[in-house]
């Protein structure tokens, strides 16, 4: 399957609330509406008030004065400057995925301490293939106080020792495997925390970027529907509309200050969950995320097994476990076979003749069925355990990919969908009703459905890009290929 659509130049914030200003300004019908492409459009709609009152035929009520129920065009060009300058005066500085991830990259201590455990486990590989220390010793064979030899005794004697311990030959071979599979599986355990690092940075990005397209729509859309309420209530004082309009428009402002304040605390949490991320105070700025593009998606389910069967750092890091438990058998078994010692010795016995002693040591594991069998059967069974995880991890990874892969398709269908048809659909309700409102063929509830219906749509739509995005996200450490930027 593939996926790509462009979101740049959907929605531009300033010029749609200028429209929408101007749109008041001006009692013009509504213009010709062009075919959708591929991303939502919201095209600007037309005042619902002519700005007069008027009986169904057209002329002005009795008893009823002309009056204006919007501003002069000279007023609302002043009130666009004005916004155009406090727009411009707020704007957050924008901040890409890509700087998000190399800081976390060079400040996670996550990823720090997973590097340092790498560097600790590769220092273990050199000493565990080395013979253990040798020991030296010296004696003194004779009176106590002083601590002299004993003239005429061939046994008094002074001596210096030295011993070294020899494993069977074989067994430092295979510790240092074992050493060398060890540090290989933490690598392996570096590699999936960092990918994970990686993965939250992005998935938390893309919520942001949601909430943050979230809080201009409904910013917008607040500010539409307070002006919606002025013609409500102007209509209702000079006897064209009802007082359960205005209370409508009232209830559905306050329904929208109420998800407002729920999408700025998910904002600030999702914040100060990037700095912890970044290792930053949870207080720091962040700027607002750069707009992002849709994802091409071309793999299939089978070709994304193949890849995570190769690239899954968990699974690859059990591997390396699965070896040096197999190291761990052939260890237990050369244990069957004795280690060795062999030393050497000085007797200086003046004024007697000096003498040398060489010595050869054989430990013999005499004890083997209480020690060296039941050591064997414990290091099998690990074995078989190491086994066991790996194929419970590989059902684990079937299940993860599919499940993400469902969430990716799924997401994709419905940017499709909100994109190419629930979106454009809804804008042409919206921008029928208020037509209709102009003339008095649809009532104020209508229009205002129409509008919260048209604002559900735009958050669906960029809810499900940002999941999608994250689908792709949650991806990467499985199959170890970057799906998104």
């Amino acid at each position: 399957m593939k996926h790509a659509h462009s979101m740049t130049g959907w929605r531009k914030p300033l010029p749609m609330l200028a429209s929408l200003l101007l749109f008041f300004a001006s009692p013009m019908p509504l213009r010709a509406i062009p075919q959708a492409d591929h991303r939502p459009q919201r095209e600007t709609v037309t005042s619902p008030a002519s700005g007069e009152s008027t009986s169904p035929g057209g002329k002005p009520a009795d008893g009823h004065r002309r009056r204006s129920l919007s501003p002069n065009r000279a007023e609302a060009a002043q009130l666009v400057q004005q916004v155009a300058i406090r727009a411009a005066s707020q704007t957050e500085p924008v901040v890409t995925l890509d700087e998000l991830i190399g800081e976390a990259l060079a400040n996670n201590p996550q990823i720090q301490a997973a590097r340092r455990m790498v560097d600790a486990k590769r220092l273990q590989i050199q000493p565990a293939r080395t013979l253990p220390d040798p020991v030296i010793g010296f004696q003194t064979m004779g009176n106590l106080i002083p601590p002299t030899l004993q003239s005429g005794d061939p046994s008094s004697a002074r001596t210096i020792s030295i011993t070294q311990p020899i494993p069977f030959p074989g067994k430092l071979a295979l510790k240092g495997k074992m050493a060398a599979m060890a540090a290989d599986a933490e690598w392996w355990q570096y590699e999936y925390v960092r990918r994970d690092v990686i993965a939250r940075v992005k998935t938390t990005y893309y919520q942001l970027y949601y909430v943050t397209k979230a809080i201009d729509i409904v910013k917008k859309d607040k500010d539409l529907l307070e002006k919606f309420e002025r013609i409500a209530e102007a209509k209702y004082q000079v006897g064209e509309g009802i007082q359960q309009d205005v209370l409508k428009a009232q209830v559905e402002i306050s329904r929208l200050l109420d998800r407002l304040t729920v999408l700025e605390e998910r904002r600030d949490t999702l914040v100060a969950q990037l700095n912890s991320l970044l290792y930053r105070p949870p207080e720091a700025p962040l700027g607002r995320p750069a707009e992002i593009r849709q994802a091409e998606f071309p793999y299939s389910m089978d070709e994304l097994y193949r890849m995570a069967l190769t690239q899954f750092p968990l699974l690859k890091r059990q591997q390396r476990e699965i070896d040096r438990y197999e190291y761990a058998v052939q260890l237990a078994k050369k244990n069957f076979y004795p280690d060795f010692e062999v030393g050497f010795r000085y007797f200086n016995r003046t004024p007697m003749p000096e003498m040398y002693e060489l010595m050869f040591k054989a430990k013999v594991p005499l004890y083997f069925w209480r020690k060296q069998r039941p050591a064997l059967h414990s290091a099998a069974s690990e074995l078989a355990s190491a086994r066991k995880r790996y194929d419970q991890l590989t059902a684990l990874l079937y299940f993860q990919l599919k499940d993400r892969y469902l969430a990716a398709t799924t997401a994709a269908r419905l940017v499709e969908l909100y994109g190419t048809a629930i979106v454009p659909q809804a804008t042409l309700a919206l921008e029928s009703s208020v037509a209709a409102y102009q003339v008095g063929k649809v009532d104020f509830l209508t229009l205002l459905n129409n509008l919260i219906t048209l604002l559900d749509y735009e958050l669906k739509y960029y809810e499900s890009l940002a999941d999608y995005q994250k689908a792709l996200a949650e991806l990467e450490p499985f199959v170890g290929i970057e799906l998104t930027k």
